[in-house]
């Protein structure tokens, strides 16, 4: 339970950082880059915040097995799509506006991020040597 709770609170730190990322993507990278290029270079951006993120946090949630990095690594997915889906419909958005991030149109490499994000954990222990 102590391992659930520790994801869950990285995982709200990823949150805070993926919401800064959107941030910086429609302030800074879309003026300065158009759309296409600024949805890559934003979703590379976060792919690396949450693999450093996991890499930071891993000593914290004292892991090491590859069924436990994984477990936590489906956990974030699970998180990050609830929260997706759940955001998107409270703003009033249809489910084909929705589902449109998954198609890689326009530059759009959301399906990276999201396996980056279940696999980040298992990436972090590989780079700490602890996989």
């Amino acid at each position: 339970m102590l391992v659930a709770l520790k994801a869950l609170v990285i995982w709200v730190g990823i949150l805070v950082l993926a919401i800064a990322n959107g941030a910086l993507r429609e302030s800074v990278l879309i003026p300065g880059f158009g759309a296409p290029a600024a949805l890559v270079l934003s979703g590379l951006l976060l792919s690396a915040l949450i693999i450093g993120v996991a890499y930071l946090s891993l000593p914290w949630l004292q892991i090491s097995r590859p069924v436990q990095l994984c477990s936590v690594g489906v956990g974030w997915l699970a998180l990050t799509l609830v929260f997706e889906f759940s955001f998107g419909r409270w703003q009033g958005k249809l489910w084909s506006e929705l589902l449109e991030a998954y198609t890689f149109k326009g530059g759009n490499i959301w399906p990276v991020v999201l396996m980056t994000t279940a696999l980040a954990p298992y990436i972090a222990a590989k780079l700490r040597g602890r996989a």
